[in-house]
């Protein structure tokens, strides 16, 4: 599992947003995603620390059907993450990973029809 984020972090691709960062790196799966929430201690007690990463897991889980399966996927939790809301966090989620290219992109048709 160590070796997965190490991995992640030194072949993957990263994007940067003022709560969080996000490293991505395709999978050999590919087939499903792999996600990995990291929280340091120095954003506070546990209860802090757990509390961001229910809301970053919440998150995903929300938006999972919009990812492109076959990515391996880490969110570090910057120190405004603790005190930011639940739709900060989850705007700069989803805008650091459509940078990443990780998000389905929708085409033409679909915005015809909505």
């Amino acid at each position: 599992m160590n070796y997965d984020f190490r991995r992640a972090y030194r072949k993957g691709r990263s994007a940067a947003e003022p709560c969080l960062v996000v490293y991505a790196r395709r999978n050999n799966t590919g087939t499903c995603n792999r996600v990995g929430y990291t929280v340091s201690a120095k954003l506070g007690c546990a209860v802090v620390r757990n509390r961001v990463r229910r809301r970053l897991r919440e998150i995903y889980r929300l938006n999972e059907s919009g990812f492109r399966p076959g990515y391996d996927l880490v969110v570090v939790a910057r120190g405004r993450s603790v005190s930011a809301g639940y739709q900060r966090l989850e705007r700069e989620f989803l805008r650091a990973c459509s940078g990443l290219g990780v998000l389905k992109t929708r085409d033409k048709k679909e915005d015809e029809k909505a």
